[in-house]
């Protein structure tokens, strides 16, 4: 019996090892208050659902649309320190490829170069870097922002094209950036502990030769907890083609992801209050 059980904590260790692009979010529950992703609401038609991990760790998580190619959302702790920024290098995942491939995202040129995969088996899965070099008027836009990140490494992994969608670059570049770096701050004071989702609501065009959906919103939303109880919730929500962002209530985010989702859209599970 007690070598039965040390096999079952074994294959469970493995799987946990080899689990980044999952079924469920079982593997990254901390980055979700009271370990419960969003409904199904936002659930695409080819959804990937990915512990994003670097450097043999977990970072925020990610739903993913295989379709479109970019992310529905990502969710994570808000956690900002002091570490400067690394060099914008973008990577992808290679469980999109394949299940059984790297657990760790990797450059596309590593995969390549090393015959891992090739470029069109990558492109087949996910975005690539060439998606975004020629786009004028849009940025590779951030769904956990770098900045929302305490260390390095933290900081690097937030570097991939699952964490990315077309975004409009003056909005990016101004008032989204403002509510990232200003009305965070000043909203999460008193948060002991603030759980983050980011999400991008697929629009009726694409860029890169008809390969990567650009988004016709941009959302977040935010659940703040004292010692252990949530005390706040708000969100946030642009349209991606004007650079203007609404500070809203949580229920009022709900309310309008419904609507453009045609779907009940319920974030925390109410399990975070809305104020």
């Amino acid at each position: 019996m007690l070598g039965l059980l040390l096999l079952q904590v074994l294959a469970s260790c493995l799987w946990l090892g080899h689990s980044e692009v999952v079924n469920s979010f079982e593997s990254c529950p901390q980055f979700f208050y009271d370990g419960i992703p969003p409904d199904g609401a936002l659930n695409p038609n080819n959804p990937a659902r990915i512990c994003q991990r670097f450097n043999n760790s977990y970072h925020y998580a990610t739903l993913y649309d295989r379709v479109r190619r970019i992310p529905v959302y990502s969710a994570y702790k808000y956690q900002p320190g002091d570490d400067e920024k690394p060099p914008r290098k973008w990577m992808v995942e290679p469980q999109l490829i394949d299940r059984k491939s790297l657990p760790d995202m990797k450059f596309d040129w590593v995969l390549t170069n090393e015959n891992i995969f090739t470029l069109d088996q990558i492109k087949e899965s996910q975005a690539i870097p060439d998606d975004y070099n020629r786009l004028k008027d849009l940025d590779r836009g951030h769904l956990c922002p770098s900045g929302h990140q305490f260390s390095k490494e933290r900081m690097m992994a937030t570097f991939t094209l699952t964490n990315a969608v077309p975004q409009d670059k003056t909005l990016n570049n101004d008032k989204w950036n403002k509510y990232e770096y200003k009305t965070m701050p000043q909203k999460t004071q008193g948060c002991n502990t603030t759980y983050v989702i980011t999400g991008a609501v697929h629009g009726n065009t694409y860029v890169s030769n008809n390969r990567v959906n650009r988004p016709s919103h941009i959302w977040s939303a935010a659940c703040c907890l004292g010692d252990k109880e949530p005390k706040d919730a708000w969100g946030a929500i642009a349209e991606n083609d004007r650079n203007r962002v609404e500070v809203v209530s949580l229920e009022e985010l709900e309310k309008r992801l419904s609507d453009l989702y045609n779907g009940k859209v319920t974030l925390f599970k109410n399990a975070c209050s809305q104020k």
